[in-house]
């Protein structure tokens, strides 16, 4: 048996975002049903090197296929810099669940974009207004193009407003996408008052208020991915209604950590885990909703279903490239 080698530009082709976005959605569902395992994520921190590593197991079982995984990913901020890489690395790890076997070695970087674009295509789909066309993106780095790819697979986005002081950046994005959606640059209350805002920021001031938003806008969070960070105001959060991927880290390193930690909000202002509202057994979008808000801090069992996409599609297409890295003959 050969374990397949997946590159980020393979990755790239075969995490198709319908499949991805179905894959992640089965995944929430299992979450709450109890068919998944999920250790909290562990930390190595390297302060000598201003950086971190952090792993990230997981097993699913969806009642259709089951899946297992390791994805190991690190923060090095002084990586461009000093070093000509990029400040996030990220190797996947996909096994199969019955024998162990690594079935794939793949890049964990893109697949961690894609996924988290999933996850917000997910959230999006049961929690903003039916007929949504426009979308704000706050923070025009590579998340924001997996956040507009990934969102226009659940709703007929037309318009798309992004906002970052970086006019470069912005341009960049325009120019990616300006034959295919009405793409400008704006403030952040012009993208806030989009049917759909994702922000993809990692402040730890906030940045969006409650003014800056529609009275029915759904909200993606995705910036927060550590304690302290802090993309939209107390109020803001105050005044929506809170759906998280998983409460432990939410509360830990999500959008809504800091005011959690501050007693501001509290498990009473939480709705629902995406899980809940997934399987049914909570509402998502109402008549009544106005704000909606999707803390999304990123769930191993994400990486797991997304990698199992990536590995079936490419398997399938005979691409990668297939490598001994056991000795089966032993």
């Amino acid at each position: 048996m050969n374990t397949l080698l997946l590159d980020s530009g393979d990755v790239d082709e075969h995490a198709r975002l319908g499949d991805v976005i179905d894959a992640v959605e089965q995944a929430f569902a299992a979450f709450e049903r109890g068919t998944t395992q999920m250790p909290a994520k562990s930390y190595i921190d390297l302060p000598q090197y201003n950086g971190d590593f952090r792993s990230m197991p997981a097993y699913l079982n969806t009642g259709d296929w089951d899946a297992a995984g390791l994805k190991w990913v690190n923060v090095h901020p002084d990586n461009p810099a000093d070093h000509d890489l990029p400040t996030v690395l990220g190797t996947m790890i996909y096994s199969d669940p019955e024998t162990a076997f690594p079935l794939a070695i793949m890049d964990g970087t893109m697949l961690t974009m894609k996924r988290t674009g999933a996850a917000a295509a997910v959230a999006t789909d049961h929690l903003a207004v039916a007929d949504a066309t426009t979308l704000g993106i706050v923070g025009a780095g590579v998340q924001s193009y997996t956040q507009l790819e990934a969102i226009t697979e659940v709703r007929p986005i037309e318009e798309v407003v992004v906002s970052d002081p970086d006019e470069e950046r912005v341009q960049r994005f325009v120019d990616a996408f300006g034959d295919r959606f009405e793409v400008r640059a704006g403030s952040i209350p012009e993208a806030g008052h989009c049917d759909v805002l994702s922000t993809v920021t990692p402040v730890e001031d906030p940045i969006v208020g409650l003014e800056d938003v529609g009275d029915h806008t759904h909200v993606n969070a995705i910036g927060a991915d550590a304690a302290g960070k802090h993309e939209l105001s107390d109020e803001l959060l105050q005044s929506a209604t809170i759906v998280i991927d998983d409460h432990e880290q939410c509360t830990h390193s999500g959008e809504i950590n800091v005011p959690y930690g501050a007693k501001v909000l509290t498990d009473a202002d939480i709705h629902a885990e995406i899980g809940e509202i997934v399987v049914g057994s909570t509402a998502g979008r109402t008549d009544e909703t106005g704000i909606s808000v999707f803390d999304s801090t990123g769930l191993a069992i994400q990486d797991v279903a997304a990698a199992h996409v990536v590995y079936e599609h490419a398997s399938e297409a005979d691409e990668g490239l297939p490598f001994g890295l056991i000795d089966t003959d032993r």
